[in-house]
């Protein structure tokens, strides 16, 4: 799954991992305002399903849209993206990066390191 998301698909995608499923319009109900035209995000969801981000099931008249890849998937790609473009693929110096860049006191970092080892 090496394809990049824009902006709106991944707004798009973040609902639908929200929901689970949904229609078109359900979808439209959790954007924020102001809320994009029923076609835009149509068309949008389209383009997921053409990505392989989304499938769909008949409902009705019309579909149930739901996403087939995880979004502990897509975050960790997208994860290691920006450490390959930005930080040479080094973990260490992203985490060093974002350390700096947040002015993270000792008790911040031992608590981040907490919860890392909690979910090991």
């Amino acid at each position: 799954m090496s394809k990049q998301l824009t902006k709106a698909e991944e707004q798009i995608m973040q609902v639908l991992w929200d929901l689970q499923e949904a229609s078109v319009k359900e979808v439209i109900d959790k954007l924020p305002e102001p809320k994009p035209a029923y076609n835009t995000v149509s068309t949008i969801i389209r383009i997921l399903e053409t990505k392989e981000f989304v499938n769909h099931k008949p409902e009705g008249r019309g579909f149930i849209y739901f996403p087939i890849v995880e979004k502990e998937t897509y975050s960790n790609e997208s994860l290691h993206k920006l450490m390959d473009g930005y930080f040479n693929g080094s973990f260490k110096s992203m985490v060093s990066f974002f350390v700096k860049e947040n002015d993270m006191d000792v008790t911040e970092l031992e608590s981040i390191l907490k919860e890392v080892n909690k979910n090991k």
